[in-house]
């Protein structure tokens, strides 16, 4: 075998690096600060307690999540090992654990991105001052339901009063029905676009792997974070803010006996950070063999915890002003929690401010796409990852194209009429399933690290 020959076969084998720490640290930004803190979070503390929630979700956060978060990465540093990898060396029969973990988080991810879709799709419809959400459209109403546009006061009070920025979500958005006669339906052809479009960004983004997806981990974290600063400042300047914010916040300190609370904020903690997912092991495993993990462990969960609060206070605040626009109750502009708190309660604010409305829309539709693909890039490259270590001959951007192409396909079952709503739900419950089980493979595998390896590994890669 020539010289050239071998040199070239060792190029390709090589395992490649973060060109820098600071693009391992981003990268973990991006990843953990998602949708869940925007949404999930301020919902979820909303209905377990307000801001008692925050007790045990703390708990939670210093006992398991950082230092699961902190283990992860050290083990995947030490061993430069994706998950699939890591599990086979450690015992072959584990080896399904690892690829268990990437599967699982794909299939999350074909969803996710639908709902990232569903964003941009907002963020398109936003750039007018004459929010296409804010009016009502006579098929929109029924004999049991009456349509109520922004800025007007129902009709009839003798049947249900839905507002207009709820029924575009349903039937503009979503256009859902639940006759299944004739099949789940063909995909809505708009959303179809705009989910082939956040598939393109992802592709574009994760192209050479960590060598692309790391110059772009710096936008994908900071830019978000200056867009909820901005949000901030100007949620509270608005009337009736300091209500819907301290209806989020006023503990009901007596939910704290009851054992759903606090598993909803260990599944809360898993679901922000993104551990036990095999996500964080992966990008890990580019580091430089001394980087200080632990640092960057306490950064990235500090600023997710920090992140979620801030979330919160700017939803709330804003529900807040809405509440006082219509002379109600915090509780009664609430329309649900995930999705609904994102595509119907905060439009229908946002569509009331005074002032360039469709400025702050633009602004909160561009941090969800923003946050979602900075979560999905993580999804992606640790596929990416594990398809390369058993074809290393294949160029990244094969790999990610076809990763790309089949997500994209799962997906468009997504936006079809009959299965977007509860397959939407399935997902979600299928997150805080997910949980568990992949907490416990994560902690027997800790397990096993911490009985046999940690001790001498942390010491030799801090030395």
């Amino acid at each position: 075998m020539s010289t050239d020959t071998m040199s070239s076969e060792d190029t390709i084998s090589e395992r490649p690096t973060w060109n820098s720490g600071g693009e391992f640290l981003m990268s973990c930004i991006a990843m953990s600060i998602g949708l869940g803190n925007v949404w999930r979070f301020p919902f979820t503390a909303y209905e377990n307690g307000g801001g008692a929630f925050l007790l045990p979700y703390i708990v939670c956060l210093f006992l398991v999540g950082k230092p699961v978060y902190y283990l992860e990465t050290v083990i995947g540093q030490f061993s430069s090992k994706q998950p699939v990898e890591l599990y086979a060396h450690l015992a072959p029969i584990l080896k399904g654990i690892g690829a268990g973990q990437i599967l699982g988080v794909s299939g999350v991810g074909t969803y996710y991105c639908t709902l990232i879709s569903i964003t941009l799709f907002y963020m398109y419809h936003s750039f007018t001052s004459d929010f296409p959400w804010a009016h009502c459209k006579p098929e929109w109403e029924s004999d049991m339901s009456e349509c109520v546009s922004v800025g007007k006061a129902a009709k009839n009070r003798s049947i249900q009063s839905i507002s207009s920025s709820e029924l575009w979500y349903t039937n503009a958005v979503l256009k859902q029905t639940t006759d299944i006669n004739n099949g789940i339906g063909l995909p809505d052809l708009q959303l179809s676009i705009f989910l082939l479009v956040t598939w393109s960004v992802l592709f574009l983004i994760t192209i050479k792997g960590i060598r692309s997806s790391g110059k772009a981990a710096y936008f994908l974290a900071l830019f978000p974070c200056v867009i909820m600063c901005t949000l901030l400042i100007r949620t509270v300047t608005l009337e009736g803010s300091v209500n819907g914010i301290l209806y989020f916040l006023k503990p009901q300190w007596k939910m704290l006996v009851e054992p759903k609370v606090w598993y909803n904020a260990i599944t809360q903690c898993f679901f922000s950070l993104a551990i036990a997912s095999g996500n964080l092991v992966m990008y890990a495993s580019y580091n430089c063999f001394t980087h200080n993990v632990y640092r960057d462990a306490m950064i990235v969960t500090t600023i997710d915890t920090i992140t979620s609060l801030i979330s919160g206070i700017t939803i709330f605040g804003v529900l807040g002003n809405l509440a006082h626009t219509l002379k109600v109750e915090v509780n009664d502009v609430v329309s649900g929690g995930g999705a609904k708190l994102a595509f119907v309660s905060y439009p229908d604010a946002i569509s009331r401010f005074k002032h360039v409305p469709w400025l702050f829309a633009i602004l909160f539709f561009a941090m969800l796409f923003v946050l979602g693909i900075g979560s999905l890039i993580g999804t992606n490259v640790c596929a990416l990852s594990a398809i390369k270590d058993v074809y290393p001959m294949v160029e990244d951007w094969y790999v990610s194209a076809a990763i790309c192409l089949v997500g994209f396909l799962f997906g468009l079952v997504y936006v079809t009429p009959v299965s977007v709503q509860p397959i939407f739900r399935s997902q979600v419950s299928f997150s805080k399933e997910s949980s568990v089980s992949f907490m416990l493979a994560t902690l027997k595998l800790l397990q096993q690290y911490l009985m046999l390896h940690i001790d001498d590994d942390v010491l030799l890669l801090v030395n």
